[in-house]
């Protein structure tokens, strides 16, 4: 693929240019919509500075830093800027840990102190008239437990970073790193003037869902280095989604704001939808659009925006499937039928529940995500959690190695991830393999049977030496339990996961691989796609509260917190749902359905009528599909 560093500019790249050219280089905040181009600007930024100063910032050893959130971006900006080893390209917790892993009493004293704050809320709890009697024991073991925690943490004198927390084990997980950092830039100067002279220029991307606090921290840190220090946003304040985002990123002193309202991507039918959406937020109108050529002539791409409103009740999956027919048959375009890839159909939820629903490993999530730490539920979404990653990186492999009857897949398995990885193999090396070949028919065995647990498929592997179990595992596996073990806020998730029936993985691992039709709202900003179904379901949805389409859409009544928020002004359940419909709607290049599904069609039709994104006659229901 072409680089974007050749691209056209757009006045956002030349202002940005200025900016970074001017002495000392200007503090920015890159506001662009969606399907901007907001990457290419940025890698664009890159390039540039990597031109004017580069053998200035390599004399001093000093590097440029781009801190994004996903592997994929920072492989894809890698890319662009042909791995320019100038251009410091990581993810936000990498970079914040490569700042911070040489302070490792720090980090222990910081450690020690997240305990005390865990011991002074559950103390708390207790010293409350109302906490019922049968509360207090699990609170009592709880502080008892961080109690043991500070204990061992106090001796340890090394500390890692890790997908989740293990403090015993000296490792710290996403979100203790996301809070360490800004606390101890906000503590340290030291630390502050390190980051600024290891890295005099910063860009952060994707702004609106970096935390207040690292944003603050920064702030901190353009505020009182001595050294040459440049910070910039690049971000969209309406594709804010996460509650613990920042979203707009107000502007200080000598500061600058560079707008950046083109979209490259979305035909003019989903252009016009995602303006009207916008206009009741911050009112930036994104200008252009999708083109095509025809003839010799390039035009705008006018593509199609529908909703469909339809019951809510046991044919929901039928009507999905009516809907893509009916868009095969109108658009005369058979690839809405098709879940292929080269048909580019993606059909986006709101929670990870709901795929899961639909894709078949509903009890896989519950058991990771309801009730479980934060460490189970983060890693969960991606398939990085520590309870899946056996089966992610190997068992499942393994099993697909063995039903293709793929030998040399298999041995290379056994030999990378497997029991041979180890350099010294016991007994006869024939024996072993024999052992270990019986052993993967039986592994495939057992994932085959439906009746199959994931305590059982575990057990296997394990007795047959296919995997050596961590600590952890270890722990859960064994019956009976140790009663300290039942302290432990993993104890009841990881019961209930090795419950789970194992074909369940198969169908988890099609959805974090991106194989299935389905993700969520939340997962693909960022991506586009031809033909982009959004399935809208506050009913399907139950259990969250952060986002309601019939609240949003004013079908459903306003609770009392929700009329408090908005009159407060606080972050409301509206202008969530509004950011959300926002960032789906925008990722249809061409095509955009909405389905929502309601108890009441006609009073679901008016109500969005009246809002007025989509023309009277894109409003279908069960009549026209059927027509």
């Amino acid at each position: 693929m072409k680089s974007r560093i050749g691209k056209p500019d757009t006045q956002a790249d030349v202002d940005l240019r200025k900016a970074l050219d001017t002495q000392p280089p200007t503090n920015f905040v890159m506001v662009a919509g969606a399907g901007s181009g907001k990457t290419t600007s940025l890698i664009k930024a890159l390039a540039h500075l990597s031109q004017t100063r580069g053998r200035e910032l390599r004399v001093r050893g000093q590097q440029i830093a781009c801190i994004t959130y996903t592997d994929v971006a920072v492989n894809e900006i890698r890319s662009d800027v042909g791995d320019d080893p100038l251009c410091r390209v990581s993810t936000i917790h990498s970079f914040l840990w490569s700042l911070v892993q040489s302070f490792q009493i720090d980090i222990r004293e910081w450690i020690l102190s997240r305990l005390d704050e865990k011991i002074a809320k559950e103390n708390d709890r207790l010293a409350k008239p109302g906490t019922r009697a049968t509360s207090r024991p699990k609170i009592e073991a709880t502080v008892t437990r961080y109690g043991l925690q500070k204990e061992i943490v106090a001796g340890l004198d090394k500390f890692t970073y890790g997908t989740g927390s293990d403090y015993e084990h000296g490792v710290l997980g996403h979100s203790d790193i996301i809070m360490l950092v800004p606390d101890l830039l906000a503590q340290k100067q030291l630390l502050r003037d390190l980051l600024a002279a290891r890295y005099p220029v910063l860009f952060v991307d994707e702004s609106q869902d970096t935390t207040p606090n690292f944003v603050s921290a920064l702030r901190t840190v353009a505020e009182t280095v001595q050294h040459e220090f440049c910070v910039g946003f690049f971000g969209d304040p309406m594709q804010k989604i996460y509650t613990t985002g920042a979203g707009s990123v107000a502007l200080d002193e000598g500061w600058i704001k560079i707008q950046k309202p083109e979209n490259f991507r979305s035909s003019q039918s989903v252009l016009r939808v995602v303006n009207a959406i916008r206009s009741e937020d911050d009112g930036l109108r994104q200008l252009g659009g999708k083109t095509t050529r025809q003839e010799d002539q390039v035009v705008p791409l006018e593509g199609t925006a529908r909703v469909f409103v339809l019951p809510a009740d046991e044919h929901r999956s039928a009507r999905v499937g009516q809907v893509r027919a009916f868009l095969g048959r109108v658009n005369e375009d058979p690839l809405w039928l098709s879940d292929h890839d080269e048909a580019d159909v993606r059909m986006l939820v709101v929670v990870h529940r709901m795929a899961a629903m639909r894709l078949g490993f509903p009890n896989l999530y519950s058991s990771l995500n309801d009730n479980a730490p934060d460490s189970l539920k983060e890693g969960l979404v991606d398939g990085t959690a520590w309870p899946l990653r056996p089966f992610i990186s190997f068992l499942l492999p393994l099993a697909t190695a063995v039903r293709a009857g793929d030998e040399i897949e298999i041995m290379n398995l056994l030999r990378q991830k497997g029991p041979l990885s180890n350099a010294k193999i016991d007994g006869n090396f024939m024996e072993t393999l024999k052992r270990l070949h019986d052993a993967t028919l039986d592994l495939n065995r057992l994932f085959s049977d439906p009746a199959t647990t994931i305590r059982q498929l575990l057990s296997l592997a394990t007795e047959t030496t296919l995997l050596a179990a961590d600590e952890r595992m270890s722990r859960h596996l064994a019956l009976p339990l140790d009663p300290v073990d039942e302290l432990d806020p993993e104890h009841l998730p990881m019961s209930a996961f090795l419950a789970c029936p194992a074909s369940e993985l198969w169908n988890y691992r099609e959805y974090i691989e991106d194989l299935s039709p389905f993700a969520t709202q939340q997962g693909v900003k960022g991506a586009e796609f031809n033909r982009v179904i959004v399935l809208l379901d506050d009913e399907e949805g139950k259990g969250q509260t952060l986002f309601s389409y019939g609240k949003y859409f004013g079908i459903t009544d306003l609770s009392k917190t929700d009329n408090d928020n908005i009159a407060e002004g606080k972050d409301s359940v509206i202008e969530r749902s509004r950011r959300l419909f926002y960032v789906c709607c925008s990722r249809a290049i061409q095509d955009l359905a909405v389905v929502m599904f309601v108890a009441d069609v006609a009073s679901a039709k008016a109500a969005i009528r009246a809002k007025g994104f989509f023309r009277p006659e894109d409003i279908l229901g069960d009549a026209e599909l059927l027509a």
